[in-house]
């Protein structure tokens, strides 16, 4: 059994228990070296063959689940953050089928929702947005069209972009072009949750110069949107005295 993990954001107590008890059951383990906090190894089992798959290729790591697979080993997959965003599960999952490998996946903390607990953000303010859209810029990984930056801009939601720490002046101008106004307030977030986090509130038009003034260039999300100011708000109707829920009455 193939078992992919979301090793959360980078805290080493932000992993869910059912992932910190797959790596403590593991008999081999594939990390994603680059990002995943090298820590979270801590809670592997004395003797687990350990592999860093940024120095991998698909066919590489492929070829050590087959031969744990074939031993009757357990093999833990540990990805960064959430393994359903950005984390080229699928092209794996898609050759474990055909050589009837079986796997399943526990989920984890992606960098957005670590940012957000940073900030004690609300993503979804009523009156302010009520959508969150998870992106990024096209680098080397194609972005399908009606995917531009620009274009879900238009939406003026709340925004988390990832992959893109490299590209801050050409993602601001794109933000603007889509309809973000210059000063719409902006996180910059570098390594949620890890104890040498960096977290810069600024707006669309200061971000660039910020963010290299504190040296971030990669490894951050980008959250963009008035949300981040936490004001202008509304108040939840869920907890409004005068609505009424199905567990209580609106009061007088």
């Amino acid at each position: 059994m193939i078992d992919f993990v979301g090793a959360g954001p980078g805290a080493v107590d932000l992993i869910t228990v059912r992932g910190m008890e797959l790596i403590r059951k593991a008999d081999v383990i594939i990390y994603a070296g680059s990002l995943v906090n090298p820590a979270l190894l801590e809670y592997a089992q004395e003797g687990t063959e350990i592999h860093d798959s940024s120095r991998m290729t698909l066919e590489e790591v492929l070829d050590v689940m087959t031969r744990a697979e074939s031993e009757g080993r357990r093999t833990v997959r540990l990805h960064t953050g959430d393994a359903s965003i950005y984390g080229a599960i699928r092209e794996q999952m898609d050759e474990l089928d055909k050589r009837g490998i079986p796997y399943r996946t526990c989920p984890g903390v992606s960098a957005a929702f670590g940012a957000a607990a940073s900030l004690n953000l609300e993503y979804t303010l009523p009156g302010v947005s009520q959508t969150l859209i998870i992106t990024r810029m096209e680098g080397r990984t194609a972005v399908p069209e009606n995917e531009r930056i620009e274009l879900l801009a238009s939406h003026g939601s709340s925004m988390a972009i990832y992959l893109s720490a490299g590209m801050l002046k050409e993602l601001a101008r794109r933000l603007v072009a889509g309809g973000y106004a210059e000063d719409t307030p902006v996180a910059v977030v570098y390594k949620a949750t890890w104890p040498d986090e960096k977290r810069i509130i600024c707006t669309l038009k200061t971000m660039a110069d910020e963010a290299e003034k504190a040296g971030v260039r990669k490894t951050a999300v980008v959250l963009v949107g008035n949300v981040i100011v936490n004001s202008g708000y509304e108040r939840s109707k869920l907890y409004d005295p005068s609505f009424t829920t199905e567990f209580r009455q609106a009061k007088e």
